[in-house]
């Protein structure tokens, strides 16, 4: 069994910005995957299905936690502790400056880096000993845009077209994460959108 987190805030207000990323893209992932509908569970929206990736079957957990984005970790905490994962079963998404737009890039066992979702996880579980898929929104364009403020606008008419092939893309790295490993696929999937 596999849990995939995307973190992101709850509301109209924050559908569509950068924040949300991680909400976005677990959102495009249900959708290709004809998955079942959302339900409450935990403090997440969660849904629990099946997948078949290269003739294996697997148990797949997909959460959103609904506590907004700095205590993401209650919601987190909740679902492993209940379904008895291991730190080994936990993908988490979520939005990235650091990295530029539509750049991928999965890692484990490292800090927060300014991001109060990771922050809280890491907080709550204990442990940040786990696999993260880091989605690259970029930085300000300007050094006076505060980073709260950017991560909190809407992306670009630019990167709106791009939201679709960049969410694709995320898609197969979470499959092949479950299917593959982190090392596979961090080696398939880290970097730029291309």
């Amino acid at each position: 069994m596999f849990l995939i987190v995307g973190l992101g805030n709850i509301g109209s207000k924050y559908a569509d910005t950068r924040h949300n990323a991680g909400f976005m893209a677990v959102d495009w992932w249900m959708k290709s995957m004809n998955a079942p509908s959302w339900r409450q569970e935990h403090k997440a929206e969660v849904i629990k299905f099946k997948i078949e990736i290269e003739g294996k079957n697997e148990d797949v957990i997909v959460a959103k936690p609904q506590t907004f984005m700095n205590k993401s970790g209650e919601s987190v905490q909740s679902i492993v502790s209940f379904y008895k994962l291991t730190l080994d079963q936990l993908l988490v998404l979520h939005d990235e400056i650091d990295l530029p737009f539509g750049s991928l890039k999965f890692h484990r066992n490292r800090g927060a880096g300014g991001n109060n979702g990771i922050k809280s996880i890491n907080e709550m579980m204990g442990s940040q000993d786990y696999s993260r898929l880091k989605i690259g929104v970029g930085r300000p364009p300007h050094p006076d845009f505060e980073i709260a403020d950017y991560v909190l606008s809407a992306f670009n008419k630019d990167e709106q077209i791009q939201l679709p092939k960049l969410f694709e893309k995320t898609s197969d790295a979470v499959e092949a994460f479950i299917s593959k490993g982190l090392s596979i696929a961090s080696s398939r999937f880290n970097g730029p959108l291309t």
